[in-house]
């Protein structure tokens, strides 16, 4: 069980970068070429990870964190994804100096979502969508291994698989992944962006139906989440105007934008598919060079701007539209 202290400070650091983090899921990227071949059996994770030049920020972190004993050590077997540097750039580590100033309690948190104490290969991955596997840090990631052999950690593409090690095996994952801060209610709430959608869930269990209390259950739900722009464009542009706005209504808007029973991640998105949500309507679901989402009285599909946010109870995606039934 983490402590309360290290969550708050995994959550300041790591929430804010949630913003600047966009669609990765639906977007394709280069191969990197391997160039471990006839090495990576005779290095440890630790030593073949800080010999290459494309894992800099990677070994910076590790070391920062205190964790180079646990990957060098020959005894072990461990699965580690490994971010590249690209990755740590698009998460707001983008300098060695930057990894330098982050709290090593809070990157310790982080990276060690990125490890597994087994030797997990891509083909010992089951095939099918989001199987729990326990993290290091404590919490779950939910592998998918698709019919193609495809392999999806927490809707992340690994984008190279197999890196055999002495002491484990490395998968390739070009974007850093961030564990739960909580549950559904409390990533939005320690989301500025997501400031007028809290005050909307606060304001609709006023309708009798206690909505915050929903999305603090146990779920899984998936939540399609509105940013503050998007309810400025909905004519609700504060949170005054939200606790003037009858609380029924806000219930069966909000209601509109949560799948329940399921945690679907970008990996599982279907171009063209129907999802029924929990207010009764359905989604109707785009993918191409940007994904979308589109409410049955939208005029125009929302696109999903931000992707695989992972609450204790879930997954949220955050959209640039509100969705009208």
């Amino acid at each position: 069980m983490l402590n309360k202290t290290i969550v708050q400070t995994v959550c300041r650091w790591a929430l804010p970068l949630l913003a600047i983090l966009f669609i990765t899921g639906c977007q394709k990227m280069g191969p990197i070429p391997p160039p471990w071949k006839n090495q990576a059996k005779k290095k440890t994770i630790w030593e073949l990870a800080s010999s290459d030049g494309r894992f800099s920020l990677l070994k910076a972190a590790v070391a920062r964190a205190g964790l180079v004993p646990a990957l060098n050590d020959k005894k072990a077997r461990l699965t580690v994804f490994a971010p590249t540097d690209d990755a740590f750039k698009a998460a707001g580590y983008k300098t060695v100096a930057d990894i330098a100033k982050a709290p090593a309690d809070a990157l310790k948190s982080i990276l060690l979502y990125h490890f597994i104490s087994d030797e997990l290969f891509a083909a010992e991955i089951p095939q099918a969508s989001n199987t729990p596997v326990r993290s290091e840090n404590g919490q779950p990631l939910y592998v998918t291994r698709t019919n193609a052999g495809n392999v999806f950690i927490n809707g992340v593409k690994v984008i190279i698989a197999d890196i055999d090690c002495s002491n484990g095996v490395i998968h390739v994952v070009d974007r850093v992944l961030i564990p739960a801060p909580g549950t559904i209610v409390a990533l939005a709430a320690a989301n500025p962006n997501l400031s007028l959608l809290v005050a909307a869930v606060l304001r609709a269990g006023a309708s009798g139906t206690d909505v915050a209390a929903i999305l603090g259950s146990d779920g899984p739900f998936t939540v399609f989440a509105p940013t503050n722009q998007a309810f400025v464009a909905a004519g609700l542009p504060s949170v005054e105007a939200i606790n003037t706005t009858d609380p029924s209504f806000l219930l069966n808007i909000l209601a509109y934008h949560v799948l329940v029973g399921t945690r679907v991640f970008s990996s599982d998105l279907v171009n063209g598919a129907s999802v029924e949500t929990f207010q009764g309507g359905s989604l109707k679901i785009s993918l191409g060079s940007t994904a979308t989402v589109k409410g049955n009285s939208n005029t125009a599909a929302s696109k999903i701007i931000l992707t695989d946010l992972v609450a204790t109870n879930g997954v949220v995606h955050v959209i640039d539209q509100v969705l009208l039934p």
